[in-house]
């Protein structure tokens, strides 16, 4: 059901965790499922230096998010503007429509993040 690369993300997730001294965090919730993602960041010049997440959530929520902390990494903010759903789905190898909520709610995160930050 699940890519090898989901599957990866899922049991090995990168950058989970409390970010110190953060610029930005928000939270954000899919009501229907109730997965919860935190999100934090610390940008230097206008660039992602480091970030965190926490997910509690499905399978794909999980993934998704710690894709988008590899996904935005170092990145302008910027850059990380057209990060979307689908762009997330495809990195992680495709996610099957029953459980796309998860690339979504990885996509708001970042939306309300850049909106945090003035940067949207």
């Amino acid at each position: 059901m699940f890519s090898p690369t989901v599957l990866d993300h899922f049991r090995n997730p990168r950058n989970a965790g409390d970010l110190p001294n953060p610029t930005a965090v928000v939270e954000v919730t899919n009501p229907l499922c109730g997965d919860v993602l935190r999100l934090a960041v610390r940008v230097e010049g206008g660039v992602i230096v480091e970030v965190r997440f926490k997910t509690q959530g499905c399978v794909a929520a999980i993934a998704s998010s710690s894709m988008l902390t590899e996904m935005v990494r170092g990145r302008r903010l910027e850059e990380v503007r057209a990060v979307g759903r689908e762009e997330i789905s495809a990195v992680l190898g495709g996610l099957p429509p029953a459980t796309g909520h998860g690339a979504q709610l990885a996509a708001e995160a970042l939306q309300a993040l850049l909106a945090r930050l003035g940067a949207v």
